[in-house]
């Protein structure tokens, strides 16, 4: 049975494994989902059409499922899809998606959310994507798995973070940030590739030489034009699966330009 601390408020009509645990002055609405394992600390209120994966946990103060910050939004039913063991720590807001964007927001697994991170409407996140203290996300982005996102980072609407990228503290980022690549500063600039991040990951040093080549010719020698140095790079290194998941992100349709190098750094 659920463990449910009397000053909880839980709607009846709400969904609750057997084994959640729901802690002091949490509050609860019909149309949630615990899964199995879910665990809410004190003040913790998950509202709306929200589904908590296995074994979440969501700490003090936390918003889960309030409505989107968007003013187009009009009352329509969306959902917020939360990943099994993902951590939502102290002050995190995150909200469902609109009629404009879908109408979900989801959250993978294995995702650290430290205090205070915002995740807007229609949001898109991969797993084991850690977003630092206070990192803002604007509506519709799309982070992918192993993603960092620094403490005070603000990503702008509809921009794009690969996978295994990592954006500096305190950076604003306007544009596409390209996997494995590393972005900081205000507006956010490409610095190169995340080479600590993909050695955690267990990536081996041929396959690194191999990516920095890559990344040189697309984003530092810059000779030709730039589809010219994709299109070499795509042949080049066709059996590389780290470089051709850069050069599927590059080609995919997309809503913001990339993020480039400082001209200083690419000369």
């Amino acid at each position: 049975m659920a463990e449910i601390h009397a000053t909880a408020v839980v709607d009846p009509a709400a969904q609750i494994a057997s084994d959640v645990s729901i802690g002091p002055y949490c509050v609860v609405g019909p149309e949630v989902e615990l899964d199995e394992g879910v665990m809410l600390r004190q003040h913790a209120v998950v509202e709306g059409r929200t589904r908590l994966g296995p074994g979440v946990q969501v700490y003090a103060f936390a918003a889960v499922g309030s409505p989107p910050q968007d003013l187009k939004y009009k009352g329509e039913r969306s959902v917020l899809e939360v990943g099994a063991q993902t951590i939502i720590r102290e002050h995190c807001t995150l909200n469902p998606g609109t009629e404009g964007g879908g109408g979900v927001t989801r959250v993978g697994a294995n995702c650290l959310l430290m205090v205070g991170t915002h995740v807007a409407h229609d949001c898109q996140l991969g797993d084991g994507v850690v977003m630092a203290n206070n990192a803002t996300l604007g509506g519709h982005v799309t982070v992918g798995a192993s993603a960092f996102l620094g403490g005070l980072c603000a990503i702008h609407q509809f921009a794009r973070v690969g996978q295994g990228a990592m954006v500096g503290g305190m950076s604003g980022v306007e544009g596409d940030v390209i996997p494995y690549g590393m972005v900081m500063g205000n507006r956010a600039r490409l610095t190169g590739i995340n080479v600590v991040g993909l050695k955690r990951r267990g990536t081996g040093k041929p396959d690194l030489q191999r990516l920095r080549a890559a990344y040189h010719e697309l984003f530092v020698d810059r000779r030709g034009t730039f589809q010219d140095r994709l299109h070499r790079v795509a042949e080049v290194y066709a059996e590389d699966p780290l470089v051709q998941d850069i050069v599927a992100f590059i080609r995919a349709d997309a809503d913001r330009s990339l993020c480039q190098p400082k001209a200083e750094n690419a000369a």
